[in-house]
């Protein structure tokens, strides 16, 4: 009887699985604290902006700079985009806004497709030669900007394409395409071989291959190329005050003339306005994509 006590005892259902960690763990309190820490120290920057950009400048002079507007005003943001003085003109930033998208667009599609390209025919179809050309491309992924700028000048010079969008445009394409083919040759070579044989003994070519097979399935790398692009050819300052005229400046070269501007009162309000419509783009389509731009990053992205 004994015995057959102890052995339903042994059998009787009780809990399974690991033991539940308490919520107050020390290891989730510096997990959780580091998280809030970097959050509140990434995020409180845009909280001084936001709530700057909605004050009027009597109640920013106060200078308490962590406080909410008493009285919410949009006038520093309809200032910025509209009638800032950016040197002679006082058009605001919408000017360049229309210059960056006129620059960011035809740059970042030209850019993703040749360097698509580029990285399919390198994962999927070795030619004589594809090592060398891969390496050129590494290395220029990493040649600094500066030292190519003078260089650049003279060529576009020479063509007459200096100071104009098309030249810049044509810059933004060649330093992106590098780093770009690195991402899409790593994300096509991380794809199933057999998808690729199997395709070349049924008869596919070239390009039926891309179109038909590697394409719908290259979505999330070509969401990371298209966050990347957009990102650094945006927030360019750089390039666009060095390559093009006073009425091509793009939003980041408006966005420091009037910041920077030495004349009248210093109108933080209409500053921090202007700095967060520069920076809206970017977020915007991060925020819009996020997921798929995680997806990518893991599904090769950065494999070597």
């Amino acid at each position: 009887m004994a015995d057959t006590t102890a052995l339903n005892a042994r059998l009787a259902p009780g809990p399974q699985g690991k033991k539940p960690r308490p919520i107050l763990a020390p290891r989730n309190i510096m997990l959780y604290g580091a998280l809030i820490f970097a959050a509140v120290y990434y995020l409180l920057p845009l909280y001084v902006m936001v709530v700057t950009s909605l004050k009027g400048m009597p109640e920013i002079r106060l200078g308490n700079i962590f406080s909410p507007p008493v009285e919410i005003t949009f006038e520093p943001w309809v200032k910025a985009w509209s009638t800032a003085c950016t040197g002679l003109n006082c058009d605001g930033l919408s000017r360049g806004f229309w210059n960056s998208v006129r620059i960011t667009i035809p740059s970042t599609i030209v850019s993703i497709a040749i360097a698509s390209i580029n990285g399919y025919a390198l994962a999927n179809w070795r030619f004589k030669g594809a090592d060398l050309f891969f390496t050129i491309l590494i290395v220029g992924a990493f040649i600094p900007y500066q030292v190519m700028i003078y260089p650049i000048v003279i060529v576009l010079r020479e063509l007459g394409l200096y100071g104009s969008l098309t030249g810049l445009i044509i810059v933004h394409t060649i330093f992106g395409m590098p780093i770009l083919t690195l991402l899409f040759r790593n994300y096509f070579a991380s794809l199933p071989e057999e998808l690729f044989k199997a395709a070349r003994i049924d008869g596919a070519g070239f390009w039926m291959i891309y179109f038909k097979i590697m394409l719908p399935m290259a979505l999330p790398i070509f969401v990371v190329a298209m966050i990347l692009q957009i990102t650094g050819i945006w927030n360019d300052f750089l390039f666009g005050v060095v390559f093009t005229r006073p009425e091509y400046y793009p939003m980041t070269v408006q966005l420091n003339n009037i910041v920077n501007s030495v004349q009248g009162v210093k109108e933080y309000n209409v500053n921090m306005a202007a700095t967060i419509l520069t920076g809206a783009v970017p977020l915007i389509v991060y925020f819009i994509s996020g997921r798929l731009f995680v997806r990518g990053i893991a599904a090769g992205a950065v494999k070597g």
